[in-house]
């Protein structure tokens, strides 16, 4: 079919406004996203927002900032293993790429939302899984590490005051311990993969299951090859763990700013107290840690400051820590779209 010159505009001008129309569309989403998340800890975050000063504020953002700083630091030591030119600047805005997927998905998206960006930027899916999955291990290992250490250099002030949740204590850090030998074994051990394949082709002797196998065989592949690359440069490693160290420092530190003058513990402490809820409240069972984080936080805090301070601290951490990042994330993904829409449109 020809086109004459006014249909060839006319045509140019619907494309141009149903791509603006799926740009509204998009954002509109994204609103929906945002009030839906947020719903029931907006009003609760706002009021405090409010009763804080200024400075609080600021400097707790810019502790959150600064964690998602060094997330892209630690993205970028990864992924130049298999791109040199992926730049700083591409892992700072991986981080806060995937911190807006993280909480539109409820914590499922993540993870996805990483692959994408890396294949968008020169690594394949599947070395982008496999290099995914080795940086969450060790995020998970270093939130344990983490929490140890500081646990330990605050043992007569931890012993003092939560000695009742002892027991509590010791399963938060055995689940925590289990999950990390798990998703290590998962990862880099072949032996781990040939028992687990070995299970599943016992449960496939009709072959219902061959396809899924086949996946299976396919993605412990790429974790051994991935595990191999990146795990196998032991200086690389403790670097990397170093700088999770770090990261857990900027978010861990942020209820020491806010309980400032009105809990009577140093930012050690506050560190030891903080990353110990976090690591209890990522064995509990709800999605991306919301609403089990405020619980824990609250119960730890509440034995060394008020109840209340500690409710009104956990609501300015969850801001720092989760409601920040994803906002500016949510700019990065409109950001994002805008230039690969400049970029069609001089293409075209």
């Amino acid at each position: 079919m020809k086109y004459t010159g006014k249909n060839k505009l006319g045509v140019i001008f619907i494309r141009k406004q149903i791509k603006t129309a799926l740009k509204w569309i998009f954002v509109l989403l994204l609103i929906i996203i945002i009030v839906y998340t947020f719903r029931d800890s907006a009003g609760p975050i706002l009021e405090e927002l409010k009763k804080t000063s200024v400075w609080v504020i600021l400097g707790i953002s810019l502790l959150s900032v600064g964690y998602e700083m060094v997330e892209g630091w630690i993205t970028c030591s990864f992924a130049r293993h298999y791109n040199p030119s992926f730049t700083y600047r591409m892992g700072v805005e991986s981080a806060f790429y995937c911190s807006f997927y993280r909480v539109a998905t409820l914590g499922s998206g993540a993870g996805v939302a990483a692959v994408y960006y890396f294949n968008e930027n020169g690594i394949s899916v599947s070395k982008g899984t496999g290099m995914y999955m080795v940086e969450y291990v060790i995020h998970k290992v270093g939130i344990a590490i983490f929490s140890a250490i500081f646990f330990v250099s605050s043992w007569g002030f931890m012993m003092k005051n939560y000695s009742d949740y002892t027991w509590l204590l010791l399963g938060g850090y055995a689940v925590t311990f289990v999950i990390a030998v798990a998703l290590l074994l998962f990862c880099c051990s072949k032996r781990f993969h040939g028992m687990l394949l070995w299970l599943v082709g016992k449960l496939n002797k009709k072959g219902r299951f061959d396809g899924q196998l086949q996946y299976l065989r396919e993605q412990c592949g790429i974790l051994e090859s991935a595990a191999s690359d990146l795990l196998g440069d032991k200086k690389f490693v403790a670097g990397i763990v170093g700088k999770n160290l770090l990261k857990f420092a900027f978010w861990y530190s942020i209820p020491y700013f806010v309980l400032l003058g009105t809990g009577n513990i140093t930012i050690i402490q506050a560190m030891a107290i903080t990353s110990l809820s976090v690591m209890l409240a990522a064995v509990l069972p709800s999605p991306a840690g919301i609403g089990s984080t405020e619980f824990v936080f609250t119960m730890l805090f509440a034995v060394v400051t008020t109840t209340g301070a500690a409710g009104s601290a956990s609501l300015l951490y969850r801001f720092a820590t989760f409601v920040l990042p994803f906002v500016i994330g949510a700019v990065i993904v409109i950001l994002r779209r805008r230039r690969k829409r400049l970029s069609h449109a001089n293409i075209e």
